[in-house]
């Protein structure tokens, strides 16, 4: 199945070697691009792409905005958002704005084709080179007593004992087939746990479950860490 890449970013030089390196892939493809968060919603509500690649920086209607907006308007288009090193803040909101997560601009080609097909596929996309970084950044960061820990262990709170064990897992950036080769079950049955963790805690995607996890502190067994 050819997976319909959307392409957002405002230098036209880095959609040109976005474009060349997923011409490489034989089930990519580009169908449209845009040079700003407000083209980019929408383009992306007339072609209905499998993953739209959004620049964080951009004039008029920014990535983070425009995540926000595809995310309400489009769910089904998984947002990956393109980085660079040092922009962890803009990456924070945009992950709480419902993107499937981020790539550096500078990752390897085989990274940004992966990336694009783990999207697709409906994981989270977190450039190894920055996740921890984000995620222990917002874990750290958070006051004694802060309202969002708070609801966050709530939220947990209702999860059965697996799905705590699956969600601990999600928080470390694993994909579903490497949580089930950790608990020894079929990625399918790791993909209707996910289903179910998303629903209670009423999150858009895994990164922001994730996100969840790491402010509840809930940590995934040590054989599971990187």
């Amino acid at each position: 199945m050819t997976i319909r890449v959307l392409l957002a970013d405002d230098e036209a030089l880095v959609r040109a070697g976005v474009r060349l390196i997923l011409r490489h892939a034989e089930d990519l493809e580009v169908v449209a691009e845009a040079g700003d968060g407000a083209a980019a919603v929408r383009l992306a509500r007339a072609e209905r792409p499998d993953v739209a690649l959004v620049d964080v920086r951009m004039p008029g209607t920014d990535g983070i905005a425009a995540a926000g907006e595809l995310a309400a308007l489009t769910p089904a288009v998984a947002v990956v958002m393109l980085t660079t090193f040092g922009e962890e803040d803009y990456v924070d909101r945009a992950l709480r704005a419902g993107a499937s997560g981020f790539l550096l601009k500078d990752c390897a080609p085989e990274e940004l084709i992966q990336g694009v097909r783990a999207a697709a596929a409906g994981d989270s996309v977190l450039s190894p080179k920055v996740t921890r970084h984000v995620l222990d950044r917002l874990r750290d960061t958070a006051p004694a007593g802060d309202p969002r820990g708070a609801r966050a262990r709530r939220l947990i709170g209702e999860l059965t004992a697996r799905e705590g064990e699956v969600l601990a897992m999600v928080g470390t950036g694993l994909s579903n087939a490497e949580i089930a080769g950790r608990l020894g079950v079929e990625p399918g049955t790791v993909k209707a746990h996910v289903g179910r963790i998303l629903a209670k805690l009423g999150a858009a995607n895994r990164v922001q479950a994730a996100i969840v996890a790491h402010e509840a502190g809930l940590s995934a067994p040590a054989d599971s860490a990187e």
